[in-house]
């Protein structure tokens, strides 16, 4: 027998006699100023291009969790594997005990529809405080489901996201962008009902400086959505997509593994560009100067060109200042 579904109903007379609790704010993955990125009991996205550090920044958030005594999961859908994973969390910090414990950390591949259901099911009893889902893009065929319909999100989304972070965990699923750059900025490749989905923060990951092992890198993290604004409201405003920090995976024998720095006001998003394009300007001698120099000696358009040379003239700037990365930047 089916049970009685509970309803949720809003609690209106607390809103009009102002006695609802505050809206919640970021609990999970902390920058250097002690506030922090991710929700709990959320969905929570981070997008951008392959490389960028996506995945090096939701394990940071496992690793701190583990740290603090916590419990997280990984739902490797991309299949990067155990030994792959295991090794980052390490690099990150956690310790061997806390990966080895299996009521404080779990990983797992699953193949197909139902064992995701057995592992959602199983999850919503444990409860844990993070989970790490990578990626959305091989979470809708693993179900069976168009990655381009709208309402096969919502099916995912009912039966995957939206169980675990009602569970209390801070969902953090890791997304990807098309590789044009109009269509990557708008956001995560496939339907919009993913925006709409997420009950968290949405954020935007773009590299800095590439990630390599024992030499670190870095990478900047944006605000494309933030439905309880508390992310924004410690972020510099401005247009667009306000910077909410940079992410650094610090090199073999720094003081601490990984660092979240705060933005401070001024601070914004750098504008995207392939990578390989903006090597392309790099490798340019004499440097680039404009961008018919540009369209000229590479034989670009003026779309192309014009958006590597501004990225290409904003990291020039960038070497130039200080930004608190120390040995990184």
């Amino acid at each position: 027998m089916n049970e009685t579904p509970v309803i949720r109903w809003g609690d209106v007379a607390s809103l009009i006699d102002g006695t609802l609790p505050e809206p919640p704010a970021p609990e999970i993955l902390a920058r250097d100023d002690d506030n922090a990125l991710f929700y709990r009991e959320q969905v929570n996205s981070l997008f951008g291009e392959p490389e960028s550090g996506k995945t090096w920044i939701a394990l940071a958030a496992a690793a701190e969790t583990l740290a603090e005594g916590g419990s997280a999961v990984v739902i490797d859908l991309d299949h990067n594997g155990m030994l792959s994973t295991v090794s980052r969390l390490l690099s990150l910090g956690a310790s061997k005990d806390a990966l080895a414990n299996f009521s404080q950390f779990r990983y797992v591949e699953p193949d197909d529809r139902p064992e995701l259901h057995a592992i959602v099911h199983e999850l919503v009893e444990l409860r844990p405080d993070v989970v790490i889902l990578d990626s959305i893009g091989e979470l809708l065929p693993a179900l069976g489901l168009n990655s381009n319909s709208p309402d096969d999100f919502t099916v995912a989304h009912s039966i995957v996201l939206k169980p675990l972070a009602r569970s209390g965990a801070c969902v953090i699923a890791i997304d990807h962008v098309a590789k044009n750059p109009d269509s990557a900025s708008r956001g995560p490749t496939g339907t919009a009902a993913k925006s709409r989905a997420i009950g968290g923060v949405s954020l935007r990951v773009k590299v800095k400086e590439a990630f390599a092992p024992g030499r670190g890198g870095s990478a900047y993290i944006s605000i494309r959505k933030d439905r309880h604004g508390g992310l924004r409201a410690t972020s510099p405003s401005g247009e667009g997509e306000p910077l909410a920090g940079t992410f650094a995976l610090h090199p073999e024998g720094y003081k601490t593994a990984f660092s979240i720095y705060a933005p401070t006001d001024g601070d914004t998003m750098p504008s995207a560009a392939p990578a390989e394009d903006v090597a392309a300007l790099q490798a340019l001698d004499p440097e680039p100067t404009s961008v018919r120099d540009v369209k000229e000696r590479l034989g670009w358009g003026t779309n192309k060109a014009s958006i590597a040379i501004k990225v290409f003239r904003q990291q020039l700037s960038s070497e130039g200042g200080s930004d608190g990365l120390g040995s990184v930047a």
